[in-house]
């Protein structure tokens, strides 16, 4: 792509566009009944909408078109997303109504998000003041330089959202294979029959570990919290350190599997790759490889057969929480030890794909960052 940037033009962000600054509406009219309109109130991803009074948002000023940028003011300061629909906006969210491109005025955005967050101010709710959009520079191309620059980026978008698709088609894949495998048919395709599995209690296959130990006297460096732990995802992605804690910890060994026994319903469950301490909040695992091969249990953990049955013996209303001595008595229809080295490659390759994927996605998010950068920046 060949730039003129001589031809380019230094404008600010106001004098470009309309913005328009949502605002909140007053408690008393949250029973009213509503108009219809999606309200976005300006949380990760719009997703925070309902309807809202008519009388309210019947005023310009809090109503965003259709092809109207949002963009949030409020922490999170700079998510982009772009109005469907026309719709009631918050005071954590602002419309920007450009003359411009508005697939280049949205790409500038996103070049700008981490600075725009930086201007942030407030401690409990940091935001930006609609004076820092209007105020905000830009350097504008000509018309079509503008739709080329777009064109280049959401192609990337495009890319990003295929990989995405791709993820989740293959972790439902996966979750389906699982839920087969372990419901009440005992068959799984032509691999397994009836006769290839057993009944075994959850004591017989995994050993809970209990080591404790108190993090201000340990010489381990990580630290593994449950919200370091993501749903259905065997791989731990996040860490903390023993210095972010306090009280007694679990001990946790290479290898060894972290689940989380408070709210189940989260369905955390990992393996620790690296020595470190855990959360008490989680229970630490080991496979009993006397009765299960070390790599199938986790498998079997993720399976919503196991992650339904730890729901239903959860205590407590608040914070429902496991108990040792109650998963390790209840009973589970496995395929037999001997037929598990094959069902851990099928899995294996599954998990493989994902992470190369997700790789792929990042390598995908980096050039649009770099692109960004050299084109905008």
């Amino acid at each position: 792509m060949k730039l003129r940037k001589d031809k380019w033009t230094r404008k600010t962000l106001g004098e470009i566009s309309t913005i328009v600054m949502g605002q909140s509406p007053p408690s008393s009219t949250y029973n009213e009944v509503g108009d219809g309109l999606p309200f976005f109130q300006g949380k990760t991803e719009f997703t925070d909408k309902y309807p809202v009074a008519v009388k309210w948002c019947s005023k310009p000023n809090k109503i965003a078109e259709p092809n109207d940028i949002l963009i949030t003011v409020r922490a999170p300061v700079g998510a982009t997303n772009i109005a469907n629909q026309k719709c009631c906006i918050g005071r954590g969210i602002a419309a920007i109504r450009s003359k411009e491109s508005n697939d280049f005025i949205l790409t500038f955005l996103q070049s700008v998000e981490k600075e725009l967050s930086l201007k942030g101010t407030g401690t409990i709710f940091g935001g930006i003041s609609g004076k820092v959009l209007i105020e905000l520079p830009i350097s504008l191309p000509p018309l079509e330089e503008q739709k080329q620059i777009a064109a280049l980026f959401q192609s990337i978008e495009t890319a990003m959202e295929q990989v995405d698709g791709q993820v989740k088609n293959l972790h439902q894949l996966k979750h389906k294979l699982l839920r087969d495998l372990f419901s009440e048919k005992q068959e799984f395709g032509n691999h397994l029959k009836a006769k290839d599995f057993e009944t075994v209690k959850f004591e017989k296959i995994a050993i809970n570990i209990s080591e404790r130990v108190e993090p201000k006297k340990t010489e381990l460096a990580t630290y593994v919290g449950l919200e370091h732990l993501d749903a259905d995802n065997l791989k731990i992605e996040r860490t903390g350190t023993p210095d972010d804690v306090i009280g007694t910890k679990l001990k946790i060994y290479k290898g060894d599997i972290i689940f989380g026994k408070r709210r189940a319903y989260l369905r955390k469950v990992a393996v620790s790759h690296f020595d470190g301490i855990a959360s008490a909040h989680s229970m630490i695992l080991r496979a009993n490889e006397k009765n299960i091969e070390k790599d199938f249990l986790p498998y079997f953990m993720q399976s919503d057969t196991f992650m339904s049955r730890a729901v239903q013996i959860s205590e407590g209303s608040l914070s429902p929480t496991i108990k040792n001595k109650t998963l390790a008595v209840q009973e589970f229809i496995l395929p037999k030890k001997e037929k598990q080295k094959e069902l851990i490659s099928v899995f294996n390759q599954f998990d493989t794909t994902i992470e190369q994927l997700k790789q792929q996605r990042t390598t995908l998010k980096n050039l649009k960052q770099k692109l960004l950068n050299e084109i905008l920046g």
